[in-house]
C-alpha cells in the first residue's frame, strides 16, 4: 500500500522542480515572455498548496483510495495537455489544473498512513513519505537536465511532462487494485468553505510568487490586503458549520491540539528554508558558478542520496532514541549552512564539486529532521481527524515553500545584484535566515517532544 501511494507523493514533488530546469527551452520554443515563465514555475506551487486542504477533506468524505486515483488519473491526464501544448497560455493553464490535480492525490498519502497505521508504526511510514518527497525534489534538478540532454524522441522540453503518462497510469491502475477500500464520512461536502480556502491561499501566494518580476503592480497589493478580511470570513463560516454539527474544509478542532499546531509550524519554519534553499542554490550553481544543468543536477546526488538514507533512518532512530536523530540532524543542517557560507566567503569562484561536502552535511540533516517533524504531528491527532490533519499539514508544507522562494528569493536577487553577477554573496546572505529557520524548526521539535514526555 505504501509503495503505491508514494509514487504520488513523488510525482507531486518531481512537477514541483522538474520545470526549473526547462524555462529556456521553453522561452525558445513557444517565445514565452518572463511573466509567462514564471506562471509555469509558480502557477503549480501555489495552485497545488492552495488546493491541499481541500484535498485532504475530499479524502475523507469520498474515501482515501477513490480520491488518490481519481487525483492520479487527473495528475496524469493534465502532464499530457502539459506535453501538447502548443503556446505559453495552454502551458500555463495545464500547469495549473496539474497542482490542483496534486493537491488531491498527495494529502492521501499520510491520509492513508495516518488510517491505516498504527502510531507505533506511523514514524517509519512517514519517514518514508519524507525521503520520496525529498529525492522527488532533487530528482527533478538532475532527471529534468538529463531529458532535455539526451532530448528523447525530440520531445525536447515536453519530455519532462510527458515522463509522467506511462507512471501515472500504471499508477492509477495499482491503486484500485491494492489500495484498502476505506469509506469516507457520509455528509455533505463543504463547497463554501473549500472556495474560501482555497481562495485565501491564493490571493496571499499568487502576489508573492508574481510581484518582484512584474514590479509589483497595484493588483498584487488588493490580494494582499483581502488575505485578512477572507481569512477572517472564512474562518467563521467553518466555525459556525462545526457548531451546527457539519464538517467543515478546516476542522476548528485542530487547532485546539497545540502539539500538533506547534509542530505544523515548525515544519512551515523548515519548509521556508528548504523550499528557498533549493531554489537560490539552483540559481547559484548555473548562474553564479555556470554550471550546466545536468552538472548542477549532477552536485545535488550525494545530497539526495544522504537524504534518501537520513529519512529512512529518522524512523528507526526515532523508535531507538527518541529525540536524537532529528536534533542531530538540525546540528548537521545548521554545519553544512555553515561550511558553504564559508566556502563562498573564502573563494571567488568555487566548482560545484567543492561545495558537494556542505551540500551532503545538508542532505543527510534535512532527511533526519523533516520527516521527524511530519511523523511528530501526525501521531498526535486521532484516525478520524487523518484527512484533515494531513491536509493542514501539507498545505503548510507547501505554501511555506512558496512563501520562502518569494521572501528569501527577494533578499538573494537584492544582494546578488542584476544578472546575479554576485550570487555568492546573495548565498551567503540567506544563509543565515536559513540557519535561524532552521534552528527554530529543531527548537521547537525538542520542547513539543519533551513536554510530551
Amino acid at each position: 500500500m505504501l509503495a503505491v501511494v508514494l509514487t504520488g507523493a513523488f510525482m507531486g514533488s518531481f512537477d514541483l522542480f522538474v520545470v526549473n530546469v526547462a524555462t529556456e527551452a521553453l522561452r525558445a520554443d513557444l517565445h514565452a515572455s518572463d511573466a509567462a515563465l514564471e506562471l509555469v514555475v509558480s502557477g503549480y506551487a501555489f495552485a497545488y498548496a492552495a488546493g491541499l486542504i481541500t484535498g485532504g477533506r475530499l479524502g475523507d468524505r469520498f474515501g482515501y483510495r477513490r480520491t488518490f486515483v481519481a487525483g492520479m488519473a487527473a495528475f496524469t491526464l493534465t502532464s499530457l495537455l502539459c506535453g501538447l501544448a502548443q503556446d505559453s497560455g495552454q502551458l500555463v493553464a495545464a500547469r495549473l489544473a496539474q497542482g490542483l490535480a496534486a493537491a488531491v492525490m498527495v494529502p492521501q498519502v499520510l491520509s492513508l498512513a495516518t488510517a491505516r497505521f498504527p502510531p507505533e508504526h506511523r514514524g517509519r511510514a512517514t519517514a518514508w513519505n519524507g525521503a520520496v518527497s525529498g529525492l522527488g525534489a532533487i530528482a527533478g534538478q538532475l532527471l529534468g537536465g538529463l531529458l532535455l540532454q539526451a532530448d528523447v524522441l525530440g520531445l525536447g522540453w515536453r519530455a519532462v511532462f510527458l515522463v509522467n503518462v506511462p507512471v501515472g497510469v500504471v499508477a492509477a491502475l495499482l491503486a484500485w487494485r491494492m489500495l484498502p477500500p476505506l469509506a469516507g464520512a457520509r455528509r455533505p461536502f463543504d463547497v463554501t468553505g473549500a472556495v474560501g480556502v482555497t481562495a485565501c491561499l491564493a490571493l496571499l501566494l499568487m502576489p508573492l510568487a508574481l510581484g518582484r518580476d512584474t514590479g509589483w503592480p497595484p493588483w498584487t497589493w488588493l490580494c494582499l490586503a483581502a488575505v485578512a478580511p477572507v481569512g477572517r470570513l472564512t474562518w467563521r463560516g467553518q466555525r459556525a458549520l462545526r457548531a451546527r454539527g457539519g464538517e467543515p474544509v478546516l476542522n476548528p478542532t485542530l487547532f485546539h491540539n497545540r502539539p500538533y499546531v506547534a509542530l505544523v509550524a515548525a515544519l512551515g519554519s523548515f519548509q521556508l528554508y528548504f523550499g528557498a534553499y533549493m531554489f537560490t542554490l539552483a540559481l547559484l550553481l548555473q548562474a553564479g558558478l555556470g554550471a550546466s544543468p545536468l552538472t548542477a543536477g549532477a552536485a545535488f546526488v550525494p545530497q539526495a542520496v544522504l537524504f534518501t538514507v537520513g529519512s529512512l533512518a529518522s524512523g528507526r532512530l526515532k523508535a531507538r532514541s527518541g529525540r536524537l536523530g532529528p536534533a542531530a540532524g538540525g546540528a548537521l543542517v545548521l554545519t553544512g549552512l555553515a561550511l558553504l557560507a564559508a566556502q563562498l566567503t573564502w573563494s571567488d569562484a568555487p566548482s560545484p564539486a567543492a561545495l558537494v561536502p556542505a551540500l551532503a552535511l545538508n542532505g543527510l540533516g534535512n532527511g533526519l529532521l523533516m520527516p521527524a517533524l511530519i511523523g511528530a504531528a501526525l501521531t498526535r491527532v486521532t484516525p478520524t481527524q487523518a484527512g484533515a490533519a494531513s491536509g493542514l499539514l501539507n498545505t503548510a508544507n507547501q505554501a511555506a515553500s512558496s512563501l520562502g522562494v518569494a521572501l528569501l528569493g527577494i533578499m538573494f536577487f537584492t544582494v546578488s545584484g542584476p544578472g546575479l553577477r554576485d550570487a555568492a554573496a546573495g548565498m551567503v546572505a540567506v544563509s543565515g535566515a536559513f540557519a535561524a529557520l532552521v534552528a527554530a524548526a529543531s527548537g521547537v521539535f525538542l520542547h513539543v517532544t519533551r513536554t510530551a514526555r
